[in-house]
Formats: C-alpha cells, structure tokens, sequence
C-alpha cells in the first residue's frame, strides 16, 4: 500500500487532531482516514452548536 499522498502540513494537523501518530496516519487505509474526518467533523459541528445554544 502507498503512503497517502497528503501534504506534511496537512498530515502533521490531521495526526494532532486525531491523536495519531504521522507515521500510522500515511499508512492509514484511505477509507478509515476518511471516517475519523468525518467523526471529527461531527464532533467539531455538534460542539459548535452547543456553544451558539448556550446563552452564558
């Protein structure tokens, strides 16, 4: 399997946003990075709109 073909700045973001280390994270599988985005994604969404909700 090829390393993803992904920039360091990008890998070196993704790796501290998932908590992975950058060599684990080009060698992860297209498609399992792709849902941990995705989940992060969601939390980062769902968190934001706590905040808005929050009127303190």
């Amino acid at each position: 399997m090829k390393p993803l073909q992904i920039s360091a700045e990008t890998a070196i973001t993704l790796s501290k946003k998932l908590g992975v280390p950058i060599e684990h994270l080009m060698h992860m599988p297209q498609h399992i990075l792709l849902q941990k985005i995705a989940e992060l994604s969601k939390e980062e969404t769902s968190s934001e709109s706590t905040i808005e909700k929050d009127p303190s």
